[in-house]
């Protein structure tokens, strides 16, 4: 879930949207503001959707909403396939329903602008059939389900041309070029035919030089055969080199080994593979499990916040403080048989190490053994299916660029001289043309006038005649010169041949000798090669060997060395507390009364005393008062009693005093008379 929320703010981050959040601020965004931000995806993909959420119901928004991933084909998660629930999440803009949609959409919005677009033009309009029983209607629906048919045919043509890499620019210029190259052709064949017809005897001529090509032909079909022959015994050699190499090291390596050795190689391999079963294997299975449930429990578990962190670093700070205390209790005890086996655990440990390290370097070597394997069955498939060709050396490959040059700026040229031929050509052919035309009227006209004068096919007879008599005398011109040019041509090319041939018998020769020195120097160059790695890896693995010697002793260094701080604090601790005993023993035994009254047990006896006396005060307080505790009870009742009968006195005493202000009262006779 982490993964799709950092997709989805990294989405939003860039261009068109821009929203500059990060997992924080998107986590905690409202419900209202999480709908406005599907919303405004919804009208990236769709300009329509483009609406303040704010200023639409959200039955209207859900709808809306709704039909527009309907139509992009969304599907909810398992969780979420009801309908109900679904909408629910919409209106409240639930967390679990609009991220999964936000990930789904921002995954795909070329595709779904894409199928927004076609939905616009290809979703058909519903019509209640009452309504198609109007011809009217009717007819009007049928030419709307052509237009839709042919949008599609359309659409699919338009899709078909902006895959096809061709534009139709770059189609006009190829058809212009060619129509250019056509024109300059044509015109140069019609100059040729031209040149040849004038020459007597030139179908012998012709005869001759297409004998001639044929033979050309051969040769360098013959001569390239003659050059694969040579590249197939040259790499025939070399297999043969390879072959009688491999075959020299595997006679020793059946030399040096017996079967003792090999029982013995078998042993440490099967050990080797038992231990990466039993032990190695599993762990990492084991540590791979714990790291996917661990993943698995922090991927289901919501957001955290700044409050959370903290409170998840004042819990780590805690439970490091109770296992520094543990250390120190643990320090504190010292077990004299813990340390003894203190030293058996390093070396266990160190042990362990060790054949961890070796075990994960075994690991690797194996497979960098078996990617070699695999590279070196590729290249020999390679170099089989390779069928005969040469590999081109630096020399090679620089004199084949130097004429790849050559070969592109004399093709150039040639095509520059076809495009000038061909704009001849056109030129040409449009005079042709107007030619055509201008002398199909002039050969109307004649015709009606030899008509008008009786002498029909006069002018066609004529120039018949002409024609042929021009045509005779052209190929009496041609067949002479045709002749003179194929016997000089004749004759340069032999001279030309024995020139070449003359030339290339010394470079042969040496190039013989060259190539035989190239093979012995090649098959030094992999024994030498050969020897320099065998050296290379015995030194590697002794520099690696050391490394972790070196590695294992640094280790128990640094544990030898915390070990006797360790005891050296715990030395300096032992001796103060000596030196309190014995000063407290030399106070306890000392003549002088104010030394002893110096000694923590004289301090720590007087301090019972004293406390032994104020005891012995506070239980005869404590017995005086129990016994008195009766006689205080009711001494203290009699005067609560005492402060009633006073408080009602002062009771009556105000009543009185109220009484008299309104009249006197006299006593006569045992009668009361109240005088006003």
């Amino acid at each position: 879930m982490s993964e799709h929320l950092k997709f989805i703010v990294e989405q939003l981050n860039k261009d068109p949207f821009k929203k500059n959040f990060n997992l924080i601020t998107f986590d905690s965004l409202e419900p209202m503001q999480l709908l406005q931000i599907l919303n405004d995806v919804l009208a990236e993909i769709d300009p329509k959707q483009a609406i303040d959420i704010r200023e639409e119901m959200p039955e209207q928004t859900v709808k809306r909403i709704s039909a527009l991933l309907g139509m992009l084909k969304y599907k909810p998660p398992g969780s979420l396939s009801d309908v109900s629930s679904f909408r629910q999440g919409l209106v409240t803009g639930r967390k679990p329903v609009i991220h999964p949609i936000l990930h789904w959409l921002l995954q795909r919005v070329p595709e779904l602008k894409k199928r927004a677009y076609l939905a616009r033009f290809l979703v058909k309009l519903e019509v209640p059939a009452e309504f198609l029983q109007d011809d009217v209607i009717n007819d009007t629906y049928h030419q709307y389900e052509e237009l839709v048919e042919g949008f599609k045919t359309y659409h699919k043509e338009c899709e078909q041309l902006r895959t096809s890499g061709f534009s139709t620019a770059e189609i006009r210029r190829d058809i212009s070029a060619m129509e250019e190259e056509k024109d300059q052709l044509i015109k140069r064949v019609e100059r040729l035919k031209k040149r040849v017809e004038s020459v007597s005897n030139h179908q012998r001529m012709l005869e001759q030089a297409r004998q001639l090509r044929v033979e050309k032909e051969r040769e360098e079909s013959l001569s390239q055969q003659k050059q694969e022959q040579k590249n197939q015994l040259f790499q025939a050699e070399q297999r043969l080199q390879r072959s009688q190499q491999q075959l020299k090291d595997l006679r020793q390596a059946a030399a040096d080994a017996n079967p003792e050795s090999l029982i013995k190689r078998l042993e440490e391999e099967i050990k080797i593979n038992s231990y990466m079963v039993s032990e190695k294997l599993p762990k990492e299975l084991d540590a791979m499990r714990r790291t996917v449930q661990y993943l698995q429990k922090v991927a289901s578990e919501p957001a955290m916040g700044q409050a959370d962190l903290h409170e998840l670093e004042d819990k780590i700070k805690e439970v490091d403080s109770q296992i520094n205390q543990l250390i120190e209790k643990r320090m504190m005890r010292n077990d004299p048989m813990d340390d003894k086996l203190t030293l058996y655990r390093q070396q266990a440990s160190i042990i362990v190490r060790r054949k961890e390290s070796k075990a994960e370097e075994l690991q690797e070597v194996r497979e960098e053994l078996a990617a070699a394997e695999r590279e070196l069955r590729q290249r020999s498939s390679q170099a089989q299916g390779s069928d005969g060709e040469v590999v081109i050396r630096g020399d090679e490959l620089k004199r084949l660029v130097v004429k790849l040059r050559s070969k592109g700026t004399m093709y150039k040229k040639k095509r520059q001289e076809i495009a000038e031929l061909k704009a001849e050509y056109g030129v040409l052919q449009r005079t042709e043309d107007i030619l055509k035309q201008r002398n199909e009227i002039v050969q109307q006209k004649l015709q009606t006038v030899e008509a008008e004068k009786g002498i029909s096919g006069y002018s066609n007879t004529q120039e018949e005649l002409e024609r042929v008599s021009a045509i005779k005398s052209e190929l009496d011109e041609q067949k002479g010169r045709t002749l003179d040019d194929m016997s000089e041509m004749v004759k340069k090319l032999n001279s030309m041949i024995v020139e070449k041939k003359s030339a290339l018998a010394p470079i042969i020769k040496e190039l013989r000798s060259l190539r035989q020195l190239c093979q012995e120097l090649s098959q030094e160059y992999e024994e030498k090669k050969a020897q320099y790695e065998s050296c290379a890896a015995g030194l590697e693995s002794n520099r690696s060997k050391l490394e972790q010697e070196v590695k294992a002793l640094r280790e128990e260094t640094a544990q030898e060395e915390n070990r006797y701080h360790y005891i050296n604090s715990m030395s300096e601790i032992i001796e103060m507390q000596i030196q309190r005993a014995a000063d407290e023993m030399k106070a306890y035994v000392s003549s002088d009364p104010q030394e002893r009254k110096k000694a923590i047990r004289e301090v720590y006896m007087k301090n019972i005393s004293e406390q032994e006396l104020l005891g012995k005060k506070l239980r005869e307080k404590q017995k005086m008062v129990r016994e008195n505790h009766s006689d205080n009870m009711e001494q203290m009742k009699m005067w609560r009693d005492l402060e009633q009968l006073m408080e009602c006195k002062r009771q009556c005493f105000i009543r009185a005093q109220s009484q008299a202000s309104i009249g006197q009262v006299i006593q006569e006779g045992g009668e009361d008379r109240l005088v006003l």
